[in-house]
């Protein structure tokens, strides 16, 4: 309305509404659709009744078209799908013994062998980021600047402990790390003496030497590649390893947490998925690369001054007295060459998720020709990793050139005092310049690695992150050991005395003394304006949250004395909005019975009026879904959720507005499938 277009789409766009909201809202559309070209998309034909022109399509052609009147007149394919609604209709309100609901009526069924509640959002039974770009950005981005997790005690055992499968790998990457050790000091001792080789007299005698260090230096060379093959490939196993366990456990501790849980803003899925994705990853470099390093630094710096004092113990002296600013200087030149690129993930966090949120919604941005609003605030957003990026060039550029003049002050000094002992006959040049290269390659190769520690420090960082998961108790567990299994349900169903309010919003009371009473194998209806609770009580039912007091029972026993696992394999939901996953259709049916066979697939299918529409794809039942079941229309979604609940063949049965989408003859076949269910 706001962008007062001359052409008008509504695609269902009166679909989830209660029968006051829809009233309002269709006077509106009404008003709105004056003198625009509009196109309505609907399945309730009682929101086209005054439209200028009707189109009725069949398998892909339009069959008729003409205003209502004329078409009813026809007595065609527009008139049975009336006829069908009327049935429909009148079957609902004419025979009140059967308490059926229709979607196209606020009323909804609520049994033991059927509980179908209708609702107009199910925002609470699955976490809803936000209501728009902005806000989901901000919160995303509030979120990760408090997501900081101090490590806990011990981790560092803890997570040997998890690698403990790995010990012969670590084994094999330690003996690496130590031959790698060796790598910097065997170069530079040999470099040193290739210069004393320069200031041989006798051309015979450097020439030899020269060819005996060629030698040496090739010799190092396989050795370094050996030795490093050894330390990496190891430890990568090691680490690798690592990080699919962690990955394993975090999933599975993520699903095991209560629905309660995913409600808070710091549990949405994207920091869900970033945490597996990069704290696991980062955990082994925790453990694999800070033992890798530690042992071959410990290695190369113990040879090199074992090496240095032997040679000429008093430039030794001054090389260790000097060693932590040739060390601090390397490191301060390697991470100023890096450009502090360090963790830019929360600078880059609201730009990512813009991005996100145009490419996701591309449908909702081409239509409105946001392209240029979403490219701007793009834009808009980079400028803190812009300037952020600024500052720390200027201050990579100053520290750089404090670390070269720290670097060469330190050198200057060494060579000075080497070059006085040799004036004095104490030292030769030989020593002198021999201990000057085994101690400054050292020092740089330490540097190297030490640069790797902002590596090393995410990872612990991220150890915080992993096992703030990994060690939280969930508050509704669905394996209780001390839990009552359930083996068999009749289906009687009480709501005694509950209060509640969701756990993100505490100070909501959604019930207060709520008393409801559903028998074994009998429906229940419930009405109620959008938002009054009705989804509030399948969520109970399901134990996605448990009453703040007062009791949700199930054949006069409180299901939280129930083990929720076994519970829930006797419960089927569809959802108004149907969860499919990217996979198949045949997966995505069979996800609701654990070894299921085609054949009963494929009835489950049939039952739910879904089995036409699969067999005529190209791929049959092979189709992929594609991400949220995006390549299929809005009933086949609710058709393949409502074949994958006959399939599971449940005792209790929540039904939210399962035929919502659906057309009037397919919702008529499919409420007589779930009626047959329902029995």
């Amino acid at each position: 309305m706001l962008k007062n277009p001359k052409i008008l789409l509504l695609d269902e766009a009166t679909s989830a509404l209660d029968a006051g909201s829809e009233s309002i809202v269709q006077e509106a559309l009404d008003r709105l659709m004056v003198g625009r070209t509009t196109v309505v998309v609907a399945h309730r034909l009682s929101t086209i009744r005054n439209v200028d022109s009707i189109a009725v399509i069949q398998q892909g052609q339009v069959v008729e078209t003409g205003t209502h009147e004329e078409l009813i007149a026809k007595a065609g394919a527009y008139a049975s799908l009336i006829r069908f609604q009327e049935m429909v209709g009148n079957r609902d309100f004419a025979n009140p013994s059967t308490h059926r609901s229709r979607s196209t009526r606020l009323s909804h069924s609520l049994s033991t062998k059927s509980l179908s509640l209708r609702s107009g959002s199910l925002r609470n039974l699955s976490y809803s980021y936000s209501t728009g770009a902005d806000g989901r950005i901000e919160m995303i981005s509030n979120a990760e600047t408090e997501r900081k997790n101090p490590a806990p005690d011990g981790y560092f055992c803890r997570l040997l402990k998890l690698n403990a499968p790995e010990w012969p790998y670590s084994i094999m990457g330690a003996v690496g790390s130590v031959l790698s050790g060796f790598i910097g000091p065997t170069f530079a001792i040999v470099m040193s003496n290739m210069i004393e080789v320069f200031y041989y007299t006798n051309p015979t005698s450097m020439e030899r030497k020269t060819k005996e260090y060629v030698f040496i230096y090739i010799g190092a060379g396989l050795y370094a590649v050996v030795a490093y093959l050894i330390q990496h490939y190891f430890f990568s196993i090691m680490g690798e390893n690592l990080t699919t366990r962690v990955r394993r456990m975090m999933l599975g501790a993520i699903l095991r947490n209560e629905v309660g849980w995913f409600d808070e803003e710091e549990h949405n899925s994207c920091l869900l998925a970033a945490k597996l994705a990069t704290d696991a990853a980062d955990v082994k470099s925790a453990i694999a690369e800070r033992i890798s390093v530690i042992l071959q630094n410990m290695t190369s710096l113990l040879t090199s001054f074992i090496v240095a004092f032997i040679v000429e113990w008093r430039v030794s002296l001054l090389i260790l007295g000097t060693f932590p600013l040739l060390v601090l200087a390397n490191f301060a030149q390697q991470l100023s060459l890096k450009g502090f690129a360090g963790d830019t993930a929360k600078a880059h966090a609201k730009t990512s998720m813009i991005a996100g949120e145009g490419v996701s919604n591309i449908r909702t941005v081409a239509a409105f020709n946001a392209q240029n609003k979403i490219l701007s605030l793009f834009c808009y957003e980079l400028r803190v990793p812009q300037m952020q990026s600024l500052r720390r060039s200027q201050t990579s550029g100053l520290l750089f050139g404090l670390s070269q003049l720290a670097l060469y002050a330190s050198e200057a000094l060494i060579l000075w005092y080497g070059a006085h002992l040799v004036s004095e006959g104490v030292s030769t040049f030989s020593k002198v310049i021999k201990v000057f290269v085994v101690l400054v390659v050292t020092a740089n190769s330490v540097a190297e690695t030490v640069s790797l520690a902002p590596e090393i420090v995410r990872g612990g960082e991220a150890v915080g992150s992993v096992f703030s998961i990994l060690d939280r108790s969930t508050r509704i567990d669905p394996d209780d050991p001390e839990a009552e299994p359930v083996e068999t349900i009749r289906g009687e169903i009480e709501l005694r005395h509950v209060d509640f309010a969701y756990p993100s919003r505490p100070d909501v009371s959604v019930f207060k003394d709520l008393n409801l009473r559903i028998r074994a194998g009998q429906s229940q209806a419930l009405v109620g304006a959008s938002g009054s609770g009705k989804s509030s009580v399948i969520a109970l039912i399901e134990r996605f949250y448990d009453p703040t007091a007062g009791k949700v029972m199930i054949d006069g026993k409180d299901i939280r004395r129930l083990n929720l696992k076994s519970l829930r394999l006797k419960i089927g939901l569809v959802q108004q909005e149907p969860a499919l996953f990217a996979a198949s259709i045949f997966d995505n049916i069979a996800y609701g019975k654990e070894g299921a066979t085609e054949a009963e697939v494929i009835e489950a299918a049939r039952a739910a009026n879904a089995h036409g529409f699969v067999s005529a794809l190209p791929d049959g039942y092979k189709t992929p879904v594609g991400e949220r079941g995006v390549q299929l229309s809005g009933g086949q979604k609710q058709r393949i959720a409502i074949a994958r609940a006959v399939l599971k063949d449940p005792t209790i049965l929540l039904l939210d507005e399962a035929t919502s989408a659906l057309d009037a003859e397919s919702e008529c076949v499919l409420q007589e499938a779930l009626e047959r269910l329902m029995r």
